[in-house]
């Protein structure tokens, strides 16, 4: 087997590939965010098609590629769950057998007397919520009085909103690490949210200051392993955040948008390193999934596809490319919230054998699998590799 020393993780946030199974238990009536992305004038991506995605099982809606040069699958999620943290924690070898903790009411009473008591400020709104709708309805008694803005979403979240001249954002993060603390066990959400805002009333805008603290993971996932043995773990955009900074041990933020984390790790590519790259660009579901915005959904996709094909002209002969995303959010379903999918997993490399077809995997925890035996490292996970199916 040729030698393998850097893996590159790409995770295309919410790009789900259609429905799971089980999507009605969810909430979901047959959705497929790749399928509604592709029927856009806008959508462009003859990267993603040369590498395998459109020959993925179940993908009929796009024209495959004839001499497809990756391998690919398609992947069931085994968790229970549709969120980033879970669908992550399950890419990185833990497999979530329940969901976290949803507020479709809002947080309990005994939850928010407890925050006010600990931040020292009253609490406003304490609903589901849209992000850029919240601070228009509350933003401006926010100003007036000082009390923060906290709701939830569809997701297991507690989000804290706060206009940056009236709680500085360092403040803002205290009073997140502060909500971590109390927000555990029963009422332990996957995610606490700062989402600090700007501007004059009725034009509040949200900055990229956004910050998220995530619950620990609850066992030992592929990124501790490989840390034990001393492999680099490079996370590039949200993965230190999803992860609480367990197993890390590098992160480079990504501060504006896609573009920003494809340029940082194409930068990346001209370093010396023997490990993991674990990137996961979020615009596709923050900017444009949740906002159901299909075109903006679709231009996204034909941008990073550009940029893909910069990263696979950079990529070396012991480079190991994986795509895949971590739920689906399709913007043209009803509502705002994730939608329960399946997603695309799309491997490639000079090692890597052209055209494989792995079918139907049933869980993100193969990819996890994969890496420890591309490192040649013990790690214990309900996923199996499909390295030897591929090289």
């Amino acid at each position: 087997m040729k030698d393998i020393n850097r893996v590159f993780l790409i995770v295309l946030d919410s790009v789900g590939i259609g429905g799971a199974s089980d999507a009605k238990n969810f909430g979901d009536n047959n959705p497929n965010t790749l399928k509604t992305i592709a029927a856009s004038k806008n959508f462009n991506t003859p990267n993603l098609s040369r590498l395998g995605m459109f020959n993925i099982d179940g993908i009929n809606f796009y024209k495959r590629s004839e001499n497809p040069s990756g391998s690919f699958a398609r992947v069931i999620e085994a968790s229970a769950g549709k969120d980033t943290t879970i669908g992550h924690w399950e890419i990185a070898g833990i497999i979530s057998e329940r969901p976290l903790p949803t507020y479709p009411n809002g947080f309990p009473p005994e939850v928010i007397k407890e925050l006010e008591k600990s931040f020292g400020r009253k609490i406003l709104c304490n609903k589901p919520y849209s992000g850029t709708k919240v601070i228009h309805d509350y933003g401006l008694e926010h100003v007036e009085t000082g009390a923060l803005i906290v709701y939830t979403s569809a997701d297991s979240v507690l989000q804290i909103a706060a206009h940056e001249k009236i709680v500085p954002i360092e403040e803002l993060y205290n009073f997140c690490r502060t909500a971590r603390e109390i927000m555990r066990g029963k009422h332990g959400v996957g995610r606490i949210i700062a989402r600090p805002f700007i501007g004059e009333f009725p034009n509040y805008e949200r900055t990229p200051r956004r910050h998220d603290f995530s619950l620990k993971p609850p066992a030992e996932t592929i990124l501790d392993a490989l840390q034990k043995k001393n492999l680099a773990t490079i996370g590039v955009g949200k993965i230190q955040d999803i992860f609480a900074g367990c197993g890390i041990s590098r992160s480079l933020g990504i501060n504006e948008n896609n573009s920003d984390g494809m340029n940082k790790t194409l930068k990346l590519m001209d370093e010396e390193f023997n490990g993991l790259c674990f990137v996961n660009l979020v615009d596709f579901d923050m900017k444009f999934g949740h906002r159901r915005d299909v075109e903006g959904y679709a231009q996204a996709m034909t941008t990073f596809d550009k940029e893909l094909g910069e990263f696979l002209d950079k990529m070396r002969a012991d480079d190991l490319l994986m795509i895949t995303a971590d739920h689906g959010c399709d913007p043209a379903a009803a509502g705002t919230d994730h939608t329960r999918e399946n997603v695309p997993l799309i491997i490639y490399g000079s090692s890597v054998r052209a055209g494989i077809n792995l079918g139907i995997r049933k869980t993100f925890a193969d990819i996890a699998a994969t890496i420890a035996e591309i490192f040649n490292i013990e790690f214990k996970t309900r996923g199996e590799s499909f390295l030897e199916a591929i090289i």
